[in-house]
């Protein structure tokens, strides 16, 4: 699939892409009438959509402080 940057495109078509982007609603792209191609914009999922949609983990994690020298007390 090809891509370009959006800077790489007429005015006019930067102007309604961001348009689509703000309002959510697809661009389609006709000829005579007869629909071409559809811009839509993708709809991004927040990172707690996305981790929800994430299995549960069914392993224990390894105790990656096991052998390690006691931390030094710090005073400020």
């Amino acid at each position: 699939m090809t891509q370009i940057t959006l800077s790489e495109l007429p005015q006019t078509l930067q102007t309604l892409i961001n348009q689509a982007k703000k309002t959510g609603e697809p661009l389609t792209i006709t000829e005579n009438g007869i629909p071409l191609a559809i811009i839509s914009p993708i709809q991004k999922k927040s990172l707690l959509q996305t981790l929800s949609t994430l299995e549960p983990l069914d392993e224990d994690f390894a105790d990656v402080d096991a052998g390690l020298l006691p931390l030094d007390d710090i005073e400020f």
